[in-house]
């Protein structure tokens, strides 16, 4: 267990990003309330997740983590979850079959409902109100009642979460993972996608292999792996009277987890030396995420490494990368040497999204794809480098057919970027252009793969 650390302690740091919530006894009530839910993952879980990364970290695996950018209460549905999730699923196949490396699945899903902001106020028209700061906060209409943060907006958050849990545990486990439906998890408005018919050739390769091992006497009756799927869950620990609220010690091994998760990050924005979200989450269990952008030097990372994982476990850490695509090879090398260096076992991502968001000319925010495909490309490129081990992706995108990164193979112009842009926050990937992006993953990582075969002989 962390040294000197409580619950609570976090409000002794400075805590930036976190609302300024006009009822302070309201507050404490809806805290209160939480409290005395039930947990929405468990201790178990989380150290489950934890081992997994370690094999990642080790270069025996792939962490695969992406859904929305900000959930939201208005779009809760459950076609929506299950076209997310189907969509994890083809990527995962894709990377599995394609690398042979084991495909650890972690959704940004049941609890990413807050946001940092670049600035605590917008202006529209002249007038000037409270950011929208997630539906666990406030409220995305642009009125002076709607922005003002509800503290009773997290027992929403909370039971949303339940019931996306609730059912991604049911697909996960109950047959729709079922590598025997690979075929089905084709969204039909993929069709004319060639990434579309890429995957159908690569799921009748997996069919026929299933078929022979059947044939041997291995089937999901036999063997459950090839029936259900491990799936996880994690959001940016942003709002703490939220995390703080379900956090539990555990019965067994008496140390502290956040199960609002079975994985935490921290934003690139609070995670300075003596932030109060560094504290909270340097005393749970929970593997931990850290954004690491152009802004964070080598000697600081370190420190924070120091003050997040003392003890080294792999597993805890997992270093996600935004630079940009212009950035990302001239910039990240710096921090790679560093933490391999000191031996630090961590699990290397890259977030292609942030760094690459661009305004179109009709005012619509949006992410070139070309942008988003070339940072994956500058990651893998460092890593080849150093002959280190480009451990995961951290994406923001949906399975809907939404139109809000341009390009791709379904090619999305600024022009039709209207048509469906759904987003409640920023520009995600489609489902083809999810698909499309696993492909160049799974390329990428066969030449690591054999590169380190080479290496090895």
């Amino acid at each position: 267990m962390a040294a000197n650390w409580a619950p609570e302690s976090w409000t002794t740091h400075e805590a930036r990003q976190l609302p300024d919530y006009p009822d302070a006894a309201a507050l404490k009530a809806t805290t209160d309330q939480l409290g005395s839910y039930p947990p929405l993952v468990f201790a178990g879980e989380a150290r489950n997740l934890t081992a997994d990364l370690a094999r990642v970290s080790e270069g025996k695996g792939f962490l695969l983590q992406g859904g929305d950018c900000a959930e939201s209460f208005a779009e809760f549905h459950p076609n929506n979850i299950r076209d997310t999730f189907r969509v994890l699923l083809q990527m995962a196949v894709v990377l599995t079959f394609a690398s042979k490396l084991p495909v650890v699945k972690v959704g940004r899903m049941a609890g990413q409902f807050a946001k940092p902001r670049s600035a605590p106020t917008e202006t529209i028209d002249g007038v000037e109100l409270p950011s929208y700061r997630g539906d666990n906060v406030n409220d995305i209409a642009f009125t002076p009642a709607s922005r003002i943060p509800d503290p009773a907006r997290m027992v929403q958050g909370y039971n949303q979460s339940a019931a996306t849990l609730n059912l991604l545990r049911a697909f996960s486990g109950g047959g729709y993972a079922n590598l025997h439906q690979v075929h089905r998890w084709t969204h039909d408005f993929m069709g004319r996608s060639p990434w579309a018919a890429k995957y159908a050739e690569t799921a009748d390769r997996i069919g026929e292999a299933l078929d022979f091992m059947a044939a041997c006497g291995i089937d999901p009756e036999t063997v459950p792996q090839l029936s259900q799927t491990q799936f996880y869950t994690s959001h940016e620990a942003l709002l703490l009277p939220y995390e703080q609220a379900l956090t539990r010690q555990d019965s067994l091994t008496g140390d502290w987890y956040d199960t609002s998760a079975h994985m935490l990050w921290i934003g690139d924005r609070t995670r300075f030396e003596g932030s109060a979200h560094v504290e909270f989450l340097r005393g749970v269990g929970n593997p931990i995420g850290v954004k690491c952008g152009p802004s964070l030097d080598p000697d600081e990372l370190l420190r924070l490494l120091d003050t997040l994982n003392p003890a080294r476990a792999a597993g805890r850490i997992t270093l996600i990368t935004r630079y940009g695509h212009d950035k990302i090879e001239a910039a990240f090398p710096r921090l790679l040497r560093a933490v391999t260096r000191e031996g630090h076992p961590v699990v290397w991502s890259c977030d292609p999204m942030h760094g690459n968001v661009v305004k179109a000319a009709n005012g619509y925010k949006t992410r070139p794809f070309e942008r988003i495909l070339a940072e994956v490309r500058g990651f893998f490129a460092v890593h080849r480098a150093e002959g280190t081990h480009a451990g995961g992706i951290h994406a923001e995108m949906t399975g809907q057919n939404v139109t809000e990164c341009t390009g791709g193979a379904i090619d999305v112009t600024e022009q039709t970027l209207a048509d469906r842009y759904h987003t409640h926050c920023d520009p995600r990937l489609n489902a083809s252009q999810s698909l499309e992006l696993a492909f160049l993953l799974a390329e990428m990582l066969n030449e690591e793969m054999a590169e380190r075969r080479k290496a090895a002989a």
